[in-house]
């Protein structure tokens, strides 16, 4: 029998252990594989949902928050036909509904912040806007959710209150389209929530107006598990940091009103 020479053998050995190390991480262990939740939330979170995402991230290494915002009553017919996500979180208990009736959401929805409306208008309010009764008419133009988006539903909810009718210049699909039209001054003024105008870096004014508190214009905030989430685990992970003291914080931040 042919006999291989000690070095020989010593290379093989060596070059074996170091694919064993290539495979393996420190340590000769493996990698668990990144995780990814994907999110869709009403357009109306898109400042305070960037913000827990990264602190999600940090929190849970390894893993990525892919997030997805528009309309609240979009998102969740999207949901309704199947699309691909972990959670859905809505800016109203209808459009929640909407999934839940469908057999969409797991377990029950939690509700967790509440927000309200302002009439956004360029910073000095140079039209002199005063409440919903001063957009009447053609000194001012505004523009306004479409009905079917929460936002759009407490616009309607607030000029029932006021006993004003608007004749906006444009009805948008989530509330960050009126509060853009204001902020490139498409618009004189928009219906969004204190929230935006917050989120908008003094580029508009707030302006509070007392129908803003009536029945069916406070907009209640839900989250709950799409049913067949790829890594139901994280999912419930997600909600209970949002529901958390991180997400408390961060929500109270921005504007919100906790439940």
């Amino acid at each position: 029998m042919t006999r291989v020479p000690r070095l020989v053998l010593a290379a093989l050995a060596a070059a074996v252990a170091l694919g064993v190390a290539a495979c393996g991480g420190s340590g000769g262990e493996q990698q668990a594989p990144p995780r990814t939740l994907t999110v869709s939330a009403a357009a109306s979170l898109t400042d305070v949902y960037g913000q827990l995402k990264t602190q999600f991230e940090q929190a849970e290494p390894g893993t990525e928050v892919r997030l997805n915002f528009g309309g609240s009553d979009t998102l969740a017919q999207q949901i309704v036909q199947g699309a691909p996500a972990d959670v859905l979180a809505t800016a109203s208990t209808r459009t929640m509904q909407t999934a839940q009736q469908a057999g969409r959401i797991q377990g029950q929805p939690v509700t967790y912040a509440t927000n309200q409306l302002q009439v956004a208008v360029r910073p000095g309010n140079p039209k002199q806007v005063t409440g919903l009764p001063s957009l009447v008419g053609p000194q001012v133009t505004e523009s306004v959710c479409a009905p079917a988006v929460p936002c759009g539903a407490a616009t309607e909810a607030a000029e029932r209150a006021a006993g004003v009718t608007l004749d906006p210049v444009s009805e948008e699909q989530d509330v960050r389209s009126v509060l853009q039209r204001v902020t490139t001054g498409n618009v004189d003024a928009g219906l969004v929530y204190v929230t935006d105008v917050r989120s908008a870096d003094g580029q508009v004014q707030g302006i509070d107006f007392p129908q803003a508190t009536a029945q069916g214009a406070a907009q209640s905030y839900l989250i709950g598990a799409v049913a067949g989430s790829q890594d139901a685990g994280l999912a419930d992970s997600w909600i209970r940091f949002v529901t958390g003291p991180q997400g408390d914080a961060a929500l109270t931040q921005a504007g919100f009103r906790l439940r």
